[in-house]
């Protein structure tokens, strides 16, 4: 490949995805190659550099993803479940690397992920930050080393916008902690706790979600002993590190054989 990677970003007009467009415009490693909105936003068919309320771009805003993906040679999708299923299929086409940062993905949408990557490279993860990745590798490792003695307990903060919960990358601390102890997440989750709920079940591992303000992500993981507390922790305070994360995960790829990766993969952490 003599040019630079072309990208194109999902959900041009949100918080993340403005920010990523930002990025990607920064980088010298990377060209931005298209913007995707959803049919009958404002945004649709305004120059992206407008849009964005800086000079214009000479970039479209589209509706078109196979337009738009067939000039390129990665994605950056932090959009919604559906929608990014739907990405999924028309990246495999295009044969361009898929980044996913959506949050929410049912057991349906992620089984619907798989044929896309017989075909082309998917890059999926809660979480894009390198703390957050070394975060998820030690709670393996603490869960592992310590028994059921200890209750597990991931509480997680963000904005008040943020529409799903726990957060992805709460559940992955969460299925981490799971890994480490040889069970299974699902079978161990307690995600909500309201009245007289009884004493807490030895061996679950509880969420607790914080919602608030503009808080960009707060993750800790409480390992909870009689006398003793250890507790893991990230703060992140510029959504840019999720940004630059993407991108990197999108370079990453360019060389990978079609499949399912995640940023464990692309830090070289596994």
């Amino acid at each position: 490949m003599t040019e630079v990677p072309g990208i194109v970003v999902t959900g041009a007009s949100g918080r993340m995805g403005r920010m990523l467009a930002r990025t990607v415009l920064d980088s010298t490693k990377a060209r931005l190659v298209g913007a995707i909105e959803r049919t009958g936003h404002d945004w649709v068919g305004q120059d992206l550099g407008t849009a964005m309320g800086s000079a214009p771009l000479g970039l479209t805003v589209t509706d078109d993803p196979l337009e738009a993906f067939a000039k390129a040679q990665a994605v950056l999708d932090f959009t919604a479940p559906e929608a990014t299923v739907r990405f999924a299929g028309i990246a495999a086409q295009a044969r361009a690397v898929h980044v996913i940062g959506t949050t929410g993905l049912s057991e349906a949408d992620l089984a619907a992920l798989k044929p896309a990557a017989r075909h082309a490279v998917i890059v999926r993860a809660g979480n894009m930050s390198l703390g957050v990745n070394l975060m998820v590798k030690l709670t393996r490792m603490v869960a592992e080393a310590l028994d059921e003695e200890f209750d597990i307990e991931v509480i997680e903060a963000h904005h008040s916008a943020k529409v799903d919960a726990p957060s992805g990358t709460a559940l992955m601390l969460g299925q981490a902690a799971a890994e480490g102890r040889g069970v299974a997440l699902d079978d161990v989750a307690d995600r909500g706790r309201d009245g007289v709920t009884g004493a807490r079940r030895r061996g679950d591992i509880g969420f607790a979600a914080i919602r608030g303000g503009d808080i960009v992500g707060e993750h800790d993981v409480l390992f909870a002993g009689a006398g003793e507390r250890l507790i893991l922790r990230h703060v992140a305070t510029d959504r840019s590190l999720f940004a630059r994360g993407a991108l990197r995960a999108a370079l990453w790829g360019q060389d990978k054989k079609p499949g399912e990766y995640d940023m464990m993969d692309v830090l070289g952490l596994k």
